[in-house]
């Protein structure tokens, strides 16, 4: 027996494979392990199939795609932190590039990841290049309180030592 698609699994697959690198972007705000990476685009990919038929456009697309993703991971996050494993770490890393805007880039990474799940997702929505009104839709916040937290979170990125 084969499996025909639908015209809106044919539209969900096109707006996933667009939308695809946005998923992936808030799936590693809450962690840099590629298999929970990977676990996490599941999930998020679960529950835009199933909110899918209700978006009713009251924001835009990507609004959405971001807020499910978000607010997934989040949850996710929650759940595994009641069981959380201990890592396998390899003491090379074989693809290690060391330019010193990778360094940088990676020193900013490291910090950031040190910062509450919730000031993570608005810094590194800022670093997407949001506008802050998208911002503040996505993470479910006023515009004014989005700059504030940004102005702080930058502030505390400058304590955070890279040790």
């Amino acid at each position: 027996m084969k499996y025909t698609m639908n015209p809106q699994d044919i539209e969900f697959e096109r707006i996933i494979h667009e939308h695809k690198s946005t998923i992936y972007t808030v799936c590693y705000m809450f962690s840099k392990d590629a298999d929970e990476v990977n676990d996490l685009f599941q999930e998020v990919l679960i529950n835009l199939w199933k909110g899918y038929a209700s978006f009713k456009g009251e924001s835009k697309l990507e609004t959405w795609i971001w807020r499910v993703s978000f607010n997934t991971c989040s949850s996710e996050k929650r759940k595994r932190r009641l069981h959380e494993d201990i890592p396998l770490a390899m003491d090379i890393n074989l693809f290690c590039d060391m330019d010193d805007d990778t360094q940088q880039i990676q020193m900013l990474y490291r910090r950031i990841h040190r910062l509450k799940p919730f000031d993570r997702a608005i810094v590194l929505l800022w670093l997407e290049g949001l506008p802050y009104e998208e911002i503040a839709a996505i993470i479910g916040i006023s515009v004014k309180n989005v700059s504030v937290r940004l102005y702080r979170i930058k502030e505390e990125l400058k304590k955070i030592s890279d040790q």
